[in-house]
């Protein structure tokens, strides 16, 4: 694509020819741009007959209805400053937050019913946000560095992840709910596009120092998230053809970027749970792209985009668990918006990633949530094929999960790990800790008595052979439970003497010896001796079988932390041996 700020990349080098007048002659107008019906179509939207999924509709509407009346949530100035004051963001942006999300489910209730109360509650919601001093979060605003202000700079938008989901939201809403308004409320969508285009779409194309565009080379997860709204914004809410053009040429630049940052494998390095704010929200801009261009730009077939849709399958250990990274959790939130994953796998072709979305669609249960935003859960409420997804298929099995590099062998005779149901979606699974030896004194290590080798797949899960990838994730997990279940076996819980009187300055009482397991008979009697001496026997506290004096911080076995004390047998650890707790000695 040619541009003043051309940049070649896997888009570019695909539609050589596509200029910005081109662009303005491909996009298709803006009531038709985005790929969802409006609310006039009745076939889609109708509560009793409509094709959108009728569940999630009606939870929808029952969590609407029990707010509607009430005030709106509102953020504050303080509530802003208090980032650049002490640290804390979640006070003013969960205020946002709870704003959008009641907008969300009233848009929809309004789309269902064509009710002017719910039109009421939505125009009341547009208004609100309209009104805010800022879009942006004040965790990413830069008024603080460029004007020394703790408040938003009204002057000066900030365009970041928020102003972005704001923006996209209210060109949602227009785009479902344009005819309605502006029968009930003339000259509130042309307030919209004032706004959008003042906070948003002019900062956009006039700054171009943006540090998620990666004009640096560092390409994260804002580039095609925030483009992807501002691509939806424009789209919906710009008349202009020309401006409308250049806009969306600069936003195809940018996804450009992100994409030819992508490796050949589609492997995020921010981990699995950035995929869904990352190489996801690319997947879903450029599929509105090719929407709204009648499929002249259709970016299915590049050969980065169409491997990271198996990215999420990859990194599946089995059950909740996936393999991730940084800040990511191992056990990621199950309300993802598998049905983008579902819809860009169809698009790509790639059949274990549409089972593994599938194999998270619960039958008769919600679609999706308004927590992912209006766009999202518009596009899972008007997409058939999600709604009829059929779960029993399954995701690819846990132990497929070696298969993340072509190659890696999969489990022995390929087999499905214990454990696992149809799905490929066991419970969480554990792996059983290997039984406890102490080795004695010049012999060969021998198993603690009572302890017995146990393994069972409904408690322990699935074999380590699973592959690389799965013995990694469980390694750090299984060395933690045999540390823990070798410090209980021999420390034992502590016994403490009597308490002494108020006063009493006599040398302190040692507690009676706890026998320790796991120690030869003769070892146990030599520690009772050591530590109650009888009448006239001197004490060897302190010193070695040999009555040889040890050193401080010597003891048996693994601990953690610095400590002083006496430890008996050989090795040397820095286990914790407190004198409030004798029996550890």
């Amino acid at each position: 694509m040619t541009t003043d700020h051309a940049f070649t990349g896997p888009l570019a080098a695909r539609w050589p020819d596509v200029t910005v007048d081109r662009l303005a002659a491909l996009l298709t107008p803006a009531g038709h741009a985005l790929p969802v019906p409006r609310a006039a179509d009745r076939a889609a939207w109708d509560l009793r007959s409509g094709t959108a999924d009728r569940p999630t509709r009606l939870d929808l509407l029952a969590r609407a209805d029990a707010e509607r009346g009430t005030p709106w949530p509102q953020p504050t100035a303080h509530a802003y400053a208090r980032f650049f004051r002490d640290g804390d963001r979640l006070e003013y942006e969960d205020a946002v937050a709870a704003r959008q999300t009641r907008l969300t489910r009233a848009a929809v209730a309004a789309a269902s019913t064509l009710d002017p109360a719910w039109l009421d509650e939505v125009a009341d919601g547009i208004t609100v946000l309209c009104e805010q001093s800022t879009w942006c979060w004040a965790a990413h605003d830069d008024t603080r560095r460029r004007h020394g202000a703790v408040v938003a700079t009204v002057t000066d938008p900030f365009v970041d992840l928020g102003a972005g989901e704001v923006a996209a939201q209210l060109a949602w809403v227009d785009h479902l709910l344009g005819a309605p308004l502006d029968d009930r409320y003339p000259g509130l969508r042309a307030r919209v596009r004032h706004e959008v285009r003042t906070r948003v779409l002019e900062p956009f194309v006039r700054r171009r120092d943006w540090h998620w565009l990666g004009l640096d080379g560092d390409v994260h997860n804002w580039n095609p998230w925030i483009h992807g709204n501002v691509l939806v914004a424009a789209l919906a809410l710009v008349a202009d053809p020309g401006e409308r053009a250049r806009v969306v040429a600069l936003v195809v630049e940018g996804l450009d970027r992100y994409v030819a940052a992508l490796p050949d494998d589609g492997a995020i390095d921010e981990g699995y749970a950035y995929w869904w704010n990352g190489a996801c929200r690319a997947l879903e801009a450029l599929d509105v792209l090719a929407h709204a261009t009648g499929g002249a730009l259709e970016a299915s077939s590049v050969p980065a985009l169409r491997a990271t849709v198996a990215f999420p399958h990859r990194m599946h250990l089995g059950g909740p668990w996936y393999l991730n990274v940084a800040d990511g959790q191992a056990r990621p939130p199950t309300d993802q918006p598998w049905h983008a994953l579902h819809r860009a796998a169809r698009t790509a072709g790639d059949d274990d990633a549409v089972r593994h979305a599938a194999a998270h669609r619960v039958p008769g249960g919600p679609v999706a949530t308004e927590r992912e935003g209006l766009g999202r859960l518009l596009r899972a409420l008007t997409d058939p094929v999600w709604g009829a997804a059929d779960p029993t298929p399954g995701s690819p099995p846990p132990g497929r999960l070696a298969a993340v590099h072509p190659g890696a062998p999969g489990p022995p005779g390929g087999r499905e790990p214990a454990g696992a149901d149809a799905r490929g979606q066991g419970r969480p699974q554990r792996r059983a800790p290997q039984p406890q030896r102490r080795r004695q004194r010049g012999g060969r290590p021998r198993r603690c008595p009572g302890r017995r080798r146990r393994r069972t797949a409904h408690l322990h899960g699935p074999d380590l052979r699973r592959g690389p990838v799965q013995a990694l994730a469980d390694a750090e997990h299984v060395a933690q439970r045999a540390h823990g279940a070798r410090q209980r076996a021999v420390r034992g819980p502590p016994v403490r003497g009597p308490r002494r009187p108020r006063g009493d300055r006599r040398a302190p009482q040692r507690a009676p010896a706890r026998p320790r397991r796991c120690l030869p008979a003769a070892r146990r009697a030599a520690l009772v001796a050591d530590r109650h001496p009888g009448p006239g026997v001197r004490s060897r506290a302190g010193r070695g079988p040999l009555g040889a004096r040890r050193p401080h911080g010597v003891g048996h076995g693994v601990g953690h932390g610095v400590g002083h004390g006496h430890g008996h047998g050989h090795g040397v650890g820095h286990g914790r041996h407190d004198r409030a707790s004798p029996a550890r000695r």
